[in-house]
């Protein structure tokens, strides 16, 4: 047993797509993203439905604030309680949200209230919920196996995007808002016993004390990540990577597609062959479980996505941009499934919480910025120009890691 009273899980090595435990905490995370896609997609339809376009923005952005303010000490408490302990909490706090709104829209038309504090309260939660996903792995499989868990968990997120928009979409269909939100909420729900039976194991380390006061958890915990030889430039590598993919991609790809007149269509293509691209990098990891020389192949993977990335505004045919979204995804999954791992395995157990909490603070606070950006500079300049300069951003986090001693030569357990 673990100084927490959690069961542990056993110290025998095995692959981890063959590991019960593992798969246990797959399938629960599988049941909460598939849960999290229709709640998004309910969220979407409810809020039009209730008020004008315009406030419906409103609804849909209202959990973006919380979420980015409150990351960092999400990571706080996550290291602090246990992440086990803290993904259950939420699931669980999500799951009665979801189906208290889902009962009130079914009794009556309350407005768009209760949908702005579901909103809020998922931000909040999420804020905690992403930092302590980022640590389980460690705790739940081997250390020689975190690459192939990163590549099973990018074929989970595939899975939630696949199936929770078509769920989503039934779900409306048959019994509008009210049975998406249900639906969405039994789904969140279903987790909540498999984390129960997952088994964690007590890490080297894992017994730091916390400091007296979460502000001084919160300050450690940056200070360790900022003095780190692998954890800072590749924190830095990530960022930039994320800031020239991000924009281009996704408002960028629309306003690509429309001045190259491939309509929606088109555009449905080209994102699902930078879907397939990351998920085959998914498969590939899942099958390897681990590639020699993770922070070099990391580096030049970003690289070359970069170089992808802005060939994207280059190629004039849909089948061309196809091939070449495919092998941005395919780069971008391999170079993100990596960094993940590498920031798992160089991370004192103590830290994981609060490092996986800047991590995801970097992705889902810092990159989307980039996208109004995009936006404007498109309207302003054209495409091309904009692709070139958000390749070159991503391209700089390549440089960044092979000019780290410590990125260029991380190595993943064996």
């Amino acid at each position: 047993m673990t100084a927490t009273g959690l069961p542990t899980a056993p110290t025998a090595h095995r692959p981890a797509h063959r590991d019960p435990n593992v798969l246990r905490w797959l399938a629960a995370y599988a049941s909460s993203m598939v849960g999290d896609s229709v709640y998004y997609l309910a969220l979407s339809w409810a809020a039009v439905q209730a008020g004008s376009p315009v406030r419906a923005g409103i609804v849909m952005s209202v959990s973006a604030l919380p979420r980015a303010v409150l990351m960092l000490f999400g990571g706080v408490v996550a290291d602090r309680l246990g992440p086990r302990r803290v993904v259950i909490g939420s699931d669980a706090v999500r799951c009665a949200a979801v189906l208290a709104v889902a009962a009130l829209l079914f009794l009556g038309s309350p407005g768009l209230w209760p949908l702005t504090l579901l909103a809020l309260v998922f931000g909040t939660v999420d804020a905690v919920f992403m930092p302590a996903v980022g640590a389980l792995p460690a705790r739940v499989t081997s250390h020689d196996q975190l690459a192939r868990v990163q590549g099973m968990r990018g074929l989970v997120i595939r899975l939630s995007y696949v199936v929770g928009a078509p769920l989503g979409g039934l779900g409306v269909a048959v019994g509008g808002a009210a049975a998406a939100f249900g639906l969405a909420g039994l789904l969140i729900a279903v987790s909540v016993p498999l984390l129960v039976s997952v088994r964690v194991r007590e890490l080297p380390g894992e017994d730091r004390r916390a400091a007296p006061t979460p502000w001084e958890d919160l300050r450690a915990g940056l200070t360790y990540t900022r003095r780190h030889r692998v954890l800072a430039p590749l924190m830095l590598a990530v960022a930039l990577g994320d800031l020239g993919f991000v924009g281009p991609l996704n408002v960028g790809l629309t306003l690509l597609a429309d001045r190259r007149g491939w309509g929606a269509a088109g555009l449905g293509w080209v994102l699902a062959g930078c879907g397939v691209g990351a998920g085959c990098a998914a498969l590939l990891l899942t099958v390897r479980g681990r590639l020699p020389r993770a922070g070099l192949v990391a580096a030049c993977t970003i690289l070359a996505g970069s170089v992808a990335i802005g060939a994207l505004a280059l190629v004039p045919g849909l089948v061309g941009a196809v091939l070449v979204a495919l092998l941005v995804g395919l780069l971008a999954g391999l170079s993100g499934a990596l960094c993940q791992a590498l920031l798992q395995t160089e991370t004192e157990p103590g830290y994981l919480g609060r490092v996986s909490a800047v991590s995801g603070l970097v992705s889902l606070g810092l990159a989307p910025l980039s996208m109004p950006v995009s936006a404007a500079a498109v309207g302003a300049y054209g495409t091309t120009p904009v692709y070139v300069v958000s390749a070159a951003v991503c391209g700089l986090g390549g440089v960044v890691a092979l000019a780290a001693p410590g990125v260029r030569r991380a190595e993943l357990p064996r």
